[in-house]
């Protein structure tokens, strides 16, 4: 629970007494409704905070008690321009006469340092909460969820003052902020560890070279200028005594006009590191420690800051901002620390540990700058994370509504992406691009395993599928050794085709996510084959390796000798000599076959060339091992040659296979095929819907951080106008998509064959356009490897063809429409 703000009061410190018969009668005159005739007037100090000294007045008689808030300079000699309370008096009344930004309302400013000593003002008292430790120790994890949205609310709030308009115009200088404010606090640290102080630390130096040397074009032009709080913290905020909202943002001592960037990194200085005076040493930060359940990951809670106050993802200069902050605080409390010493610190005794702390602080700046990661190049989209409005919708009232436990899964997902996926993303792409291309990333096997221990694996599973794996193949008569808890695992969280739509579409954001959830093509529609159609002897042998993650597979159908769109046409030869097949041809575009890990295919070819023409066909399963097989080459799409998994050309010849491993029995290959590409098709699909969501996401952050012709990308009205036409097409499209999901559950692959094929035909399309105008806008950038967009395109013009051309789908909802007009 927080600590209400009246219990944060203790006695006045010796070294901060002032004359309280003066100060009463200051505030009699200059408060409108202080009670000039109180039988009680009290002042206690406040304990928290090591600033401007802070006091409470209580006045009053009987039962009828006011209480005021007193801000004050601290007494004795003080670094220039420091402690400026007529300046936090001028902000606090210019927020609370003008704009909805949560202040307490000022009263008074006395500047004549006789009546009490110093400078101070008098405010209004909030009756609220005021949360000391970010951890929130004693809240429940939906109320820590919450004040940390509201947390980021109130910072967005703050930074969307409009300064001009509200008469802080000249409240400070915008432009360079950040080169400014480094060169005042080195002065101030410096003039705070001169002689007969605090010694100074070399490494200081050393932080202060790096800043000069990396501060961020945006902070010269004054994109991200405007009111800077300077100390946001969630303890300078306070909460509504029962609701879980800021009323208050207190402390304002630091406040100007600069690079709110700085606002924002100071603000999460707590994941980075745990500072308390009652401490001796600097200790890690929640990132580091473990996030209490219900607090939101730094990406999150900046995710939540950028939507409300409209700016873009900051991960291009994070590092900076960070390093900035904890320089600013090693100013600071080397600053409190020289105050100790001379006995005028806010803090007290509490101040004794902050001379060490402030050398810690240097070296974590230090070793920030070191890490290679700090922060995903993307947000969390709020936008795609749509659970807020679903939960509001959970009584049934809308279609394609997801249950509580898709939610659940969906943020689940969510999060492992954030804080697993992303920030690996371009290690994968650096080795996917070396000469250890064909090699797997050991992280990828890591996050495999994490994926298991989070339940998120093998979620693409139909609840059908997996009844039948189970019947065929009991946990009792497995021979794997598995668990009966670990068999279960690997059949999923038993969704539907719908609610696995809402999963697969953020896997889809990433090039990569799929196969460290286990959830990857062409693995999907293969153990989807086994799991519908393979025996009991074959789902053991090498469906629960799949299923497992221990082994990948490949689908080799397509031939490079002819048009592989009609599968009547495929001449791969599958001939049986008696308790074996003998298979010769050649396969292209045999999807995962270069994976070093590809132990099986799903070969089809033709068992009888004389049969009826879809009765030809058989699918049979090929070990990778067998002698005749021989990859020739890998293919590329558009340059890309997606290592590891790859796409092969492989020819067979005379490869005998065990003749148990055909599936279903001779001439059954189309039948297969046809349940193969119902979910198997649909999950290209949903995966598109999330490609398409980030290039979104990538194009609105680059149109509000980009200036051409003298203005943001984003405020020329073409783009708005594009933006808007995309995002109705992709709405558009997701619905088609999540309808032919719900068909496919309610009535199978070949009723729902129409909706699949305008699912197939539209999802691309949409996908190709989004992520073509996300390109235009990153211009050259765009098409290069320093985005994902250049792959994300590939894929989705590559998937215009996979499982079958437009052509061939338009086909098949042409001749359904024409079949429903003949029956009318």
């Amino acid at each position: 629970m927080g600590s209400s703000t009246g219990d944060l009061v203790t006695r006045v410190q010796s070294a901060h007494r002032f004359d309280h018969d003066a100060l009463f009668r200051f505030a009699a005159d200059n408060v409108s409704g202080f009670p000039t005739n109180p039988s009680q007037f009290k002042v206690s100090q406040f304990g928290h905070g090591q600033s401007n000294p802070t006091f409470l007045i209580e006045v009053g008689s009987g039962s009828s008690l006011k209480r005021y808030v007193l801000r004050k300079k601290p007494p004795g000699k003080l670094l220039q321009s420091a402690h400026a309370v007529d300046r936090e008096f001028q902000v606090l009344r210019a927020l609370g006469e003008h704009t909805q930004v949560p202040v307490p309302k000022v009263f008074c400013l006395c500047t004549d340092p006789t009546v009490i000593g110093t400078a101070f003002y008098i405010m209004e008292f909030m009756e609220g909460r005021i949360f000391i430790d970010p951890k929130l120790p004693n809240v429940a994890p939906e109320k820590r969820n919450a004040i940390y949205r509201a947390t980021a609310k109130a910072l967005a709030s703050l930074h969307s003052a409009d300064v001009d308009a509200i008469g802080l115009e000249k409240y400070g200088r915008r432009g360079n902020y950040c080169q400014r404010q480094i060169d005042r606090w080195f002065k101030q640290y410096l003039a705070s560890t001169s002689e007969g102080k605090p010694e100074r630390n070399p490494k200081m130096f050393e932080l202060v070279d790096w800043l000069r040397k990396n501060i961020p074009a945006e902070d010269s032009t004054g994109a991200t200028s405007g009111l800077v709080h300077g100390d946001f913290r969630i303890d300078n905020l306070v909460f509504h005594p029962s609701e879980d909202r800021v009323i208050g943002i207190i402390d304002w001592e630091l406040s100007t006009l600069g690079n709110q960037m700085c606002d924002v990194a100071y603000s999460c200085m707590h994941y980075i590191v745990n500072v308390q005076l009652d401490k001796e040493h600097v200790s890690e930060g929640l990132e580091t420690t473990g996030l209490p359940e219900g607090i939101l990951s730094m990406p999150e809670f900046l995710s939540e800051y950028c939507s409300a106050s409209g700016k873009p993802w900051p991960a291009a200069n994070w590092k900076f901002y960070v390093a900035f902050s904890l320089f600013r605080a090693a100013s600071i409390y080397t600053g409190v620390y020289n105050r100790w010493l001379m006995g005028n610190a806010s803090a007290g005794e509490r101040a004794r540990n902050t001379g060490a702390q402030a050398n810690e602080l240097v070296e974590s700046a230090l070793g920030y700058i070191a890490r290679e990661n700090v922060l995903p190049e993307h947000p969390p989209s709020v936008q795609r994370d749509l659970s807020p409005s679903y939960e509001s919708l959970l009584d049934g009232s809308g279609r394609f509504i997801p249950n509580r436990k898709v939610l659940e899964l969906r943020q689940k997902l969510i999060k492992f992406m954030e804080t697993h996926i992303y920030p690996m993303e371009n290690e994968f792409s650096k080795l996917a691009q070396s000469d250890m291309r064909w090699t797997v990333h050991p992280q990828e096997e890591k996050l495999k395993e994490m994926a298991k221990r989070e339940g998120l694996w093998n979620l693409f599973v139909p609840v059908d599928s997996a009844a039948r794996a189970r019947r065929e193949l009991s946990a009792t008569e497995n021979k794997h050794n598995l668990s009966s808890k670990s068999f279960d695992q690997l059949f999923g969280e038993g969704l539907t085709n719908l609610e696995y739509g809402y999963l697969c579409e953020i896997m889809g954001r990433s090039v990569w996510a799929p196969q460290v959830f286990n959830c990857g093509a062409p693995d999907t529609g293969n153990m989807e084959v086994i799991l519908r159609y393979g025996n009991k002897e074959q789902i053991s042998e090498w469906l629960i390796p799949l299923l497992e993650g221990r082994i990948r597979s490949g689908f080799a159908m397509t031939e490079p000798q002819v048009a592989s769109s009609d599968a009547t046409n495929i001449e791969c030869s599958i001939r049986r000599q008696g308790d074996s097949y003998v298979i010769n041809g050649t396969k292209w575009w045999t999807s995962g076959a270069m994976d070093p890990r590809c132990r099986v295919l799903i070969l089809m070819g033709k068992t009888d060339f004389n049969a009826p023409k879809h009765k030809q066909q058989s699918m049979i399963l090929v070990d990778m091992r067998t002698p005749g097989i021989r990859v020739k080459r890998p293919l590329t799409v558009f340059g890309f040659d997606d290592a590891p998994h790859g796409h092969a050309e492989i020819s067979f010849e005379n490869v005998i296979v065990p003749a148990k491993n055909i599936l279903l029995g001779e001439g059954r290959g189309f039948e297969i095929a046809q349940g193969r590409l119902g979910p198997g098709r649909l999950h290209h699909c949903m995966r598109l819907i999330g490609a398409a969501e980030r290039g979104m996401e990538l194009m609105a952050q680059r149109a509000l951080s980009r200036k051409t012709f003298g203005k943001f990308i984003a405020q020329h009205g073409s783009f708005v106008s594009d933006l808007a036409k995309l995002r109705v097409e992709l709405e558009g499209t997701r619905l088609l998509v999540l309808e032919a999901a719900d068909h496919l559950d309610k009535f199978g692959n070949k009723k729902a064959r129409g909706i699949l094929a305008m699912a197939k035909v539209a999802a691309p399309n949409m996908a190709l356009k989004v992520l073509d105008t996300a390109i235009q806008v990153h211009g050259a950038a765009g098409v290069s490897s320093d985005t994902v967009l250049a792959h994300l395109w590939a894929t989705a013009r590559t998937l215009r063809i996979a499982d079958g051309p437009d052509e061939v789908h338009l086909g098949t909802i042409g001749k359904l429409e024409l079949q429903r007009a003949s029956k009318l």
